[in-house]
């Protein structure tokens, strides 16, 4: 806390999701830990609090470079175009962020070559080096970026990819996390740096009761990342690249009070998803013990969540677009649906079947439908005027105490993080007061020549309304600005020592209704899955034969290949692709040299889009085959020529 001009003033509030990474498009399960940080920081300034925002995504790393690779792109271009789906994502959802923070910003990796250089001179409290040479031999899956052990593995497989990891042996720099690994403990065990829920508290207790080693902080051969200040052969290893982006963005190394401000003298609240559990709660202030650095107050770890009782998978199908459900339900209602199907933090099931039914019920019936009941009976029964309070109404004094309860009910539940919960008080006093407006029958009342104690139900009933948009807001904001517009009041009026008090609408003011708040939605309206499936997809990840000879795959001969300047993994091959010459770039100089390849007969993709790669314009791609560290070309098995079709 802190006084200014004799008013008590909380600390500033710093919230930030995970950065996401960029190899795929946002889906729901983005959407989720994004727009629940949003409302947070939204909650925090209605109380008149200071709040920062941030998130962004991680861009480097040998996946990114690949997937590049695969869509005939070199990685800052891809990484671009990904970057602008995130980024058009939060938008359609009304997601404000204060700073939208890219590991391929140079801002970024400047702060962190400073903060690796000053790990690299830094000592444990027993005079070890912090940062120290070694070799890692282990097995490491591409598609996690990490190394896994032997108890990890499903069926030799990575659990989570489903993919057998590569054998890796390479030189590293390494972490000394084992002399933190004590602090870390007692931390979380004092609660001086809070994960929450207890579950995950709990989880992580026992993960720093295994046999935890030092880690990487560097990776050999990844030229797709931030290059080691003291050793530009290795590049950061991704974790430290992407957990760094917290200071980076608020301007560790560049910006003292700016930084000072939004890590030493705020409240700060990492939110993420529990598959980067032991990166966040371990690793992460392990390197800010290191750097004698302030550690977050809370990490709040939410659970998974399934689509109609399914893991998300793209096998499946299933993976939603953010972006289709905002088409069919609005901004406001897809913010409201995803926060609203289970208690936030706990795992829990998105049931799309039944989104349609919670938008009419809650949305439509409870709250559109209470607006537009009291606005319309305003409209036509006191030529759009709000008519005058009236005491001694049944269930008055109730509903009053019930409303002016709730602002400090909800922030009760945000500030423990119970976002449903808050939500749910909301919209549970919204329910009341359609039960207030049915015992109180205003339409009865005018009916039988009782018209200003038809108006005292009105005024109650719109008294409440305003207070729900108030405090509904950081869920609804778009929706919350329209209600309040029906009784003439703007933006400014979003702050919650407005919704604290009773009677705060003037008599007399115009009442408009222009349109439905949220219309309802027929069944016919509403597509049972939004827009999971591209055409052609199947549930089994299987397409179909017109999908397929769409394609143009060609036997080509290398004419010539030579090493692209500046990488170690191009090269650059001129081919026949049967009276034809066009020039490709491959990535295949780790397993290739260009004199190996001249003169090979190669199969080739013919149709595909052109794309530049460093620069240089690539006019197809080559089929390969990769397997535990190896990669071997496609190529006929018998001499065809150039140009022949493979079908």
């Amino acid at each position: 806390m802190r006084i200014r001009g004799g008013r008590l003033l909380q600390k500033p509030y710093y919230v930030t999701t995970p950065i996401y990474y960029v190899n795929d498009r946002p889906h729901i399960g983005h959407s989720y830990t994004t727009v629940a940080a949003d409302l947070l920081a939204r909650y925090q300034r209605l109380s008149g609090r200071e709040a920062y925002f941030l998130t962004g995504t991680d861009e480097h790393g040998t996946k990114i470079a690949e997937a590049a690779a695969a869509a005939g792109k070199a990685p800052k271009e891809f990484c671009d175009e990904v970057v602008q789906h995130f980024k058009k994502a939060w938008k359609a959802l009304s997601v404000e962020y204060d700073d939208f923070i890219r590991t391929t910003d140079r801002r970024h990796e400047e702060a962190v070559q400073k903060l690796l250089t000053l790990l690299n001179g830094a000592k444990t409290d027993d005079g070890q080096a912090v940062i120290y040479p070694g070799v890692y031999e282990g097995i490491y899956c591409v598609g996690c970026e990490k190394f896994l052990t032997e108890k990890e593995l499903v069926d030799g497989l990575c659990p989570n990819h489903r993919r057998k990891p590569e054998i890796l042996k390479e030189k590293n720099y390494f972490f000394r996390l084992t002399s933190y690994l004590d602090k870390v403990r007692k931390v979380i065990e004092s609660n001086e740096m809070l994960v929450l829920p207890d579950e995950r508290r709990r989880e992580v207790l026992g993960l720093l009761n295994q046999d935890l080693g030092d880690f990487s902080a560097s990776r050999e051969r990844v030229e797709w990342g931030i290059p080691l200040p003291f050793d530009p052969s290795q590049s950061a290893y991704v974790w430290v690249d992407a957990l760094s982006n917290y200071i980076t963005a608020i301007g560790y190394g560049s910006d003292e009070p700016k930084f000072r401000k939004w890590w030493y003298d705020a409240e700060v609240v990492h939110l993420m998803a529990k598959d980067i559990l032991k990166f966040h709660c371990i690793y992460w202030p392990a390197i800010l013990m290191a750097a004698k650095l302030p550690l977050p107050q809370t990490i709040f770890v939410h659970g998974f969540f399934t689509v109609d009782g399914e893991k998300m998978s793209k096998s499946l199908g299933n993976m939603i677009d953010p972006n289709d459900l905002v088409a069919q339900f609005g901004s406001d209602a897809t913010r409201y649906l995803l926060l609203t199907q289970y208690p936030f933090g706990a795992d829990g099931d998105i049931q799309v079947s039944r989104l349609a039914t919670k938008y009419n019920s809650d949305l439509a019936n409870d709250l559109g439908n209470l607006v537009s009941r009291v606005a319309k009976m305003i409209v036509a029964n006191f030529d759009g005027l709000l008519p005058p309070p009236v005491k001694n109404l049944e269930g008055l004094q109730q509903l009053i105490e019930s409303a002016e309860d709730v602002p400090d009910k909800i922030m009760g539940h945000i500030n423990k993080f119970e976002i449903t919960s808050a939500i749910e008080e909301a919209m549970n006093l919204v329910r009341m007061t359609n039960r207030f407006f049915d015992t109180n029958a205003p339409w009865k009342l005018v009916k039988n020549g009782e018209k200003e104690k038809a108006g005292g139900v009105l005024y109650a009933c719109s008294e409440v309304i305003r207070i729900a948009a108030i405090m509904l807001s950081p869920a609804i904001p778009g929706k919350s600005r329209q209600i309040l517009s029906v009784f003439g009041l703007g933006k400014e009026h979003l702050r919650k020592e407005n919704a604290a008090t009773f009677y705060h609408l003037e008599p007399g003011i115009p009442v408009r209704l222009a349109e439905s708040i949220f219309p309802r939605k027929e069944t016919s309206e509403i597509r049972g899955e939004p827009s999971r499936k591209k055409s052609g997809d199947s549930a089994d990840g299987l397409i179909d034969i017109a999908d397929f000879g769409k394609l143009k795959l060609v036997v080509a001969e290398v004419l010539d290949a030579e090493k692209l300047p500046g990488s170690d993994k191009l090269l650059r091959l001129q081919i026949d692709v049967g009276g034809e010459k066009r020039q490709i770039v491959a990535g295949i100089a780790e397993f290739y040299s260009p004199d190996d390849i001249k003169g090979k007969k190669i199969v080739v993709v013919r149709n595909l889009k052109p794309a530049k790669i460093r620069g240089v314009e690539s006019n197809g791609m080559l089929l390969a085959a990769k397997k535990d560290g190896k990669l071997c070309l496609v190529v006929p098995e018998s001499d065809l020529p150039a140009g022949a079709t493979i079908s």
